[in-house]
């Protein structure tokens, strides 16, 4: 029934080898040949998914081992698979949302050089996260992990004879190499504690030998975390993601939808048991995403770029769901990466159809009008935005919610994370909706010639932002609360992969009781609609009744809004604090004295003596049989001279 599962990453692996094979003579073959290897990929989910839902709930975990890696001393690692609940969520997203985003690319891509290598590289990213998602031990997500890593500096610097491309490409791989230095050093640990890095071995140990709040776990959980906030960009390493956006535009959508950003939200999920033994690490995780929600939202406020504007918007959605993982709500946190990567596809992609449409364009001042030229476009990128600002009967509004709600009620709640939430909520509803009025609402600010050959874009372009609309609809109608008549079956269908930790929480839970009751929820939910559609009123009257407004507000507060349209000066302080004097030192301490004098000089100093004895040794060739058949009797006689006395 099973069987299979090896397919899932050998798809797009094989899509891989099939245009290297081809080369550019694949032409426009490359993009068909990495579409349909993913597609199989989805359909491969699907049925495992319909399988995996015919076993009883109890029995909802498969592993295959398909070769033992390692077998040193005590040491076994195995490359082996894991489907549950969790990893086939993570499947269908991946796959699902990859296929589009392929199909999307077909358009996009049109007529690029770099075309097939392109594919290549799309293929490759999306191996190496179906090798993350189903691996059943540590270090084998850690080599999807690197992968992803690997893919995203190949993907986000495609275009690498732009400095700027390049500069982010390589500011990517080194951000995240900070945080796989957590994660390698968590895997030490847990290897170090458990004597394995098999998840079922390690969970099972500490749910036995360990009680929550040990030490041990702590560090653990807290490395891990390092690992998680460099991939999944939490403060301080979300720097990378915001610069991503100068990779192709369906680049982003991949990076920021379905695939490697949401790699630390899966990896801190999959090790759920170890960060609730570890409280101090679940409430820093909290604080840490709250933090990271607030600040990426003040910063969405003032950028003008369209799809810089998104990855801030990204960057605050992944703090929601570092908040629900924080609070113990490990099942929310994935229903809202699900609705995420529906929503935030379609943005992205949305986005992409507008600069197709403006020759590349995508600064939002220079927009505007476009509803009337690109109506399927304005159309999808609407609903996408009353998705990610969580507005009723929208998939990010269950999710979100979910989320709201447990960050009041749940067992590592608080009343002060939903106050947060809620704000980090408004914040989100005003940027986007600004978004939405400056692109496509008042008079086209463009001057140009080809304004008038702004038109919609082709099927191929359109076709996934429609089949993205949908999901974003009825995506989250698979978390429909109790509260409005629903049975929440997505948690449910997780409940297999947390019931551990619900268990282990229960003796753990802070709240009172009267905070679960349906009344209080209502309010809450109520309460976040209304600030919602305060957002959206304030939007409207900025950027479509008083135009004016905006700059006004700005001259006020003007050196605020410097502060923040600068991102608060942090790649400043980096570059001050970090990489100039890191440069500096490496420049005159590491490569002038290290590698010059010390290195260099030891190896110079070394063949320097090598020479001086071979011009040494070159006295005794003087070319004359005598002189050598004189050395050799000489020697004959000083060994037989040993040997006899």
């Amino acid at each position: 029934m099973f069987d299979t599962i090896w397919a899932l990453p050998a798809l797009p692996l094989l899509g891989v080898l099939l245009n290297l094979l081809t080369g550019r003579r694949s032409g426009n073959l490359a993009g068909l040949i990495a579409s349909s290897s993913v597609g199989l990929a989805f359909i491969i989910s699907l049925k495992l998914f319909y399988d995996l839902l015919q076993l009883p709930a109890a029995q909802r975990l498969i592993e295959k081992n398909l070769y033992t890696w390692i077998a040193a001393g005590t040491l076994r690692v195995e490359i082996g698979m894991q489907l549950d609940p969790l990893s086939v969520i993570m499947i269908l997203v991946v796959t699902g949302i990859s296929f589009l985003i392929h199909l999307y690319a077909i358009g996009y891509m049109h007529g690029d050089p770099g075309y097939n290598r392109f594919f290549i590289y799309l293929n490759l990213f999306v191996f190496a996260m179906l090798i993350l998602v189903t691996a059943n031990n540590f270090l084998m997500m850690f080599i999807g992990w690197e992968g992803v890593g690997l893919c995203s500096y190949l993907l986000i610097g495609f275009w690498f004879e732009d400095p700027v491309n390049a500069t982010a490409g390589r500011k990517a791989f080194i951000v995240n190499r900070i945080g796989d230095f957590g994660f390698l050093l968590a895997l030490f640990l847990l290897f170090v504690t458990f004597g394995s890095l098999d998840f079922t071995d390690v969970f099972n140990q500490a749910s036995v030998r360990f009680s929550p709040g040990d030490g041990v776990i702590t560090a653990i959980a807290l490395l891990l975390f390092v690992g998680a906030a460099g991939k999944s960009a939490q403060i301080p390493l979300y720097i990378w993601l915001p610069d991503a956006m100068a990779g192709p535009t369906p680049v982003s959508a991949l990076i920021h939808a379905a695939t490697m950003v949401t790699a630390g939200v899966y990896m801190v999920a999959r090790a759920h048991l170890l960060y609730t033994l570890a409280p101090l690490a679940l409430t820093i995780v909290a604080c840490v995403g709250l933090a990271t929600a607030l600040l990426s939202a003040t910063i969405g406020l003032t950028q003008f770029d369209i799809k810089r504007v998104l990855a801030y918007s990204t960057v605050s959605q992944l703090g929601y769901m570092f908040l629900g993982l924080g609070v113990g709500a490990f099942g929310a946190a994935i229903f809202h990466l699900m609705t995420h990567a529906f929503f935030k596809a379609l943005l992205f992609l949305g986005a992409g159809s507008v600069m197709h449409a403006m020759s590349n364009q995508t600064d939002m001042r220079l927009m505007g009008g476009l509803k009337n030229k690109m109506p399927i476009t304005y159309g999808t990128m609407v609903i996408g935005t009353l998705a990610i600002t969580g507005f009723p009967g929208f998939s990010g509004f269950f999710s979100k919610d979910e989320i709201l709600w447990q960050s009041y009620a749940g067992w590592n709640g608080r009343p002060l994370f939903w106050l947060l939430g809620a704000l980090a909520a408004g914040l989100t509803a005003f940027y986007m909706f600004r978004l939405i009025f400056m692109t496509f609402h008042g008079k086209l600010r463009l001057q140009s010639e080809a304004v008038h050959a702004i038109h919609e874009s082709p099927k191929i372009i359109t076709i996934p932002l429609v089949m993205l609309a949908i999901l974003s609809v009825v995506g989250g109608y698979v978390g429909v609360p109790a509260l409005l008549g629903g049975s929440h079956r997505i948690e449910q269908f997780l409940h297999p992969v947390f019931q551990q930790s619900e268990q282990l929480s229960h003796g753990l839970k802070t709240g009172k009781p009267s905070l679960h009751a349906h009344s209080t929820e209502w309010l809450l939910m109520l309460t976040v609609f209304l600030i919602t559609l305060i957002s959206l009123y304030l939007a409207y009257q900025f950027y479509i009744k008083k135009t004016d407004l905006p700059d006004r507000l700005v001259k006020k507060i003007s050196s605020l809004y410097t502060l923040v349209y600068n991102k608060y000066l942090i790649d400043e302080a980096y570059e001050a604090a970090i990489v100039r004097p890191l440069l500096k030192t490496s420049e005159s301490f590491l490569w002038r004295i290290v590698d010059n004098r010390l290195i260099d000089g030891l190896v110079n100093t070394v063949g320097a003596g090598i020479a001086a004895c071979g011009r040494a040794l070159a006295v005794l060739q003087t070319g004359s049989v005598q002189h050598y058949a004189l050395w050799f009797v000489l020697g004959a006689v000083v060994l037989l001279g040993a040997w006899l006395f």
